[in-house]
């Protein structure tokens, strides 16, 4: 039985960086996702989705962010097992054991950096929207010249769908953007620049039929609180209403939560000793969601992770500069 120092559950752009930071502080790391690759939903849903709040970046592509933290992580020789569900956490007198659906894993310390969870994109709710999945309808873009020259649609009135929208303009021959309702969800900014871009706007409509033969040809919206429809030619409809995810196993982990996050005191521990969180998953007081937060928070939790595991392990360790292997550049 191989006991780690600590297994990082979540292989997000926040979980990695825990364990990069780990391997600084030269713990023994296992990372663990249920995803078959790293960058948890920068990789899998918004791969070419530019991010904004990353400190000494005006933007990066999320997939470029997630390749720069899987370099930063082959400077050390972690253990990875993806592709797996955390499903069961145990207390044991001296370890803590994390039962997957593949395999169990023993360790002393645990940081959970599993964002949002197990998650899936809310679906269209429209009679034959199935049909036309991957025949038209899109959840989430993983390539943006798939729309070059191409007549496409954004339902959702939220950050990502104007992110798209303006993203999506110089590339496709035509973006329109449906809402139903009048006023964006999204920062004042964004709006800002959608307003003054070359994006259809449709507010506030409903979509409320799809047509084609095999692939989706055009769209019916209906006017919020009104008879008034019109029909609108498409080669792509990206249905951006959000994710819904599942939480359901942190309770029967005994760890206190509420429905959405975990609770975690300022040193990033939560309810069941030895187990540190950081990232989306958690809440506090004044808790703001942003990657640049997490990225904050999973020093944190690694540095209080140790010193939970030894005592002699200090919180506060020095400077990265004076941590870092010296052959390491």
């Amino acid at each position: 039985m191989e006991i780690y120092d600590i297994t990082i559950v979540g292989a997000g752009p926040i979980g990695m960086f825990a364990a990069f930071y780990a391997g600084i502080r030269q713990a023994k790391t296992k990372l663990i996702d249920s995803l078959p690759q790293l960058g948890g939903q920068l990789t899998t849903l918004y791969p070419e989705k530019n991010i904004y709040d990353i400190p000494g970046f005006p933007l990066v592509k999320a997939a470029d962010l997630v390749g720069n933290l899987e370099k930063q992580l082959r400077t050390f020789a972690h253990t990875y097992c993806l592709d797996e569900e955390v499903l069961e956490l145990k207390q044991h007198e001296d370890y803590l054991e994390l039962v997957t659906t593949k395999d169990s894993h023993y360790t002393k310390a645990v940081v959970l950096a599993i964002g949002n969870g197990s998650f899936q994109p809310r679906k269209l709710m429209i009679d034959g929207a199935e049909a036309y999945e991957d025949h038209g309808i899109d959840y989430y873009i993983t390539d943006l010249m798939k729309y070059a020259g191409k007549k496409v649609a954004i339902a959702g009135g939220g950050d990502s769908a104007i992110d798209w929208a303006l993203m999506l303009e110089p590339i496709a021959a035509e973006v329109s953007i449906i809402h139903r309702r009048d006023n964006f969800r999204g920062h004042e900014h964004s709006v800002q620049q959608l307003k003054e871009s070359s994006v259809n706007i449709y507010t506030p409509y409903i979509l409320k039929e799809l047509h084609g033969e095999q692939n989706l040809e055009d769209l019916t919206l209906q006017k919020a609180k009104s008879d008034e429809t019109i029909n609108l030619n498409i080669d792509y409809l990206i249905v951006n209403y959000g994710f819904s995810s599942s939480l359901d196993h942190l309770k029967s982990w005994g760890l206190e939560s509420t429905r959405q996050a975990i609770l975690v005191e300022s040193d990033m521990r939560t309810s069941i000793p030895g187990v540190y969180a950081c990232g989306d998953i958690t809440t506090y007081d004044g808790k703001v969601k942003l990657i640049a937060t997490g990225m904050g928070e999973a020093p944190t939790a690694v540095n209080n992770a140790l010193h939970y595991i030894d005592p002699k392990n200090r919180t506060q360790p020095g400077h990265s500069s004076s941590l870092f292997p010296q052959n390491q550049g």
